[in-house]
C-alpha cells in the first residue's frame, strides 16, 4: 500500500510544481491588430497567422510560441522581443528590427528575411529550411555574415 502511494506521489508531484505557460492576453492581441502597437505585451501562443503587422511596435513583447505563419512584419520593431519557438513559416521580415530578441527555437522555414537587424539576438536552434535571407546577420553552418552597423 505504501509503495503504491509513493509511486503515485512520484508521478503526481512534478505536475504540482510545473510552471504553467500563460496564454496571450486577448486585449493585447486586439490592441496590436487595431493599432499596430503593443510594447511589452503578452502575446504568448497568440494566433497571428497571416496578420498584416507592417511597422508594428512590438518592442519587448512576449511572442513565445506564437503562430506568425505568413505574417507580414515588414518594418516592425521587435527589439528585445521574445520569439522563442514562434512559428514564422513563410513570414515576411523585411527591414525588421530584431535587436536583442530571443529567437531560440523559432521556425523560420520558407521565411523571407531581408535587410533586418539581428544584432545581439539569440538564435539557437533556428529552423531556416528554404528561407531566403539577404543582408541579415544570420549565418548557415557556422559561416559568419557581416552585421550591418545599425547605430
Amino acid at each position: 500500500m505504501i509503495r503504491k502511494i509513493l509511486v503515485a506521489l512520484t508521478l503526481v508531484t512534478p505536475l504540482l510544481f510545473a510552471s504553467t505557460v500563460k496564454a496571450e492576453n486577448p486585449q493585447h492581441v486586439k490592441q496590436l491588430l487595431s493599432t499596430g502597437e503593443c510594447r511589452n505585451c503578452n502575446l504568448v501562443g497568440a494566433d497571428l497567422s497571416g496578420a498584416h503587422l507592417i511597422g508594428a511596435d512590438l518592442r519587448g513583447a512576449n511572442l513565445e510560441g506564437a503562430n506568425l505563419t505568413e505574417a507580414n512584419l515588414e518594418g516592425s520593431d521587435l527589439t528585445g522581443a521574445v520569439l522563442k519557438k514562434a512559428n514564422l513559416t513563410s513570414a515576411f521580415l523585411t527591414n525588421v528590427n530584431l535587436k536583442q530578441a530571443n529567437m531560440d527555437g523559432a521556425n523560420l522555414s520558407q521565411a523571407k528575411i531581408f535587410d533586418s537587424n539581428v544584432y545581439q539576438a539569440s538564435m539557437n536552434n533556428l529552423n531556416i529550411t528554404d528561407a531566403q535571407i539577404f543582408h541579415t546577420g544570420i549565418g548557415v553552418g557556422g559561416e559568419e555574415q557581416p552585421i550591418p552597423d545599425w547605430d
